[in-house]
């Protein structure tokens, strides 16, 4: 019976563990997707109307990871202007 109660509580043990990880990670990602979705708003107020193709989604999302001049890069070689791509990709990681 020791054996059946020191399992149960190592069951319960990573449960708690595994749910506070997830809980975790559930709190982080909106504030992630915010980042990511600020940096594309910046972009999109510039060509006024038109929704961002995934290339400059792809670079907002390196901005995100602290990559600030492979963000800059990557959207003037969208056409974004230089002015634009500094303040979306400055913006990206915060």
């Amino acid at each position: 019976m020791r054996t059946s109660t020191r399992t149960s509580t190592r069951i319960a043990g990573v449960l708690t563990g595994l749910a506070l990880a997830l809980g975790g990670a559930a709190l982080a990602a909106p504030a992630a997707h915010a980042d990511v979705t600020t940096c594309i708003n910046q972009v999109e107020r510039e060509i006024q109307g038109g929704e961002a193709p995934d290339s400059i989604r792809m670079a907002c999302y390196v901005g995100l990871t602290g990559d600030h001049e492979q963000c800059v890069t990557g959207l003037t070689a969208s056409g974004v202007t230089n002015g634009t791509a500094v303040t979306a990709c400055r913006v990206a990681p915060r």
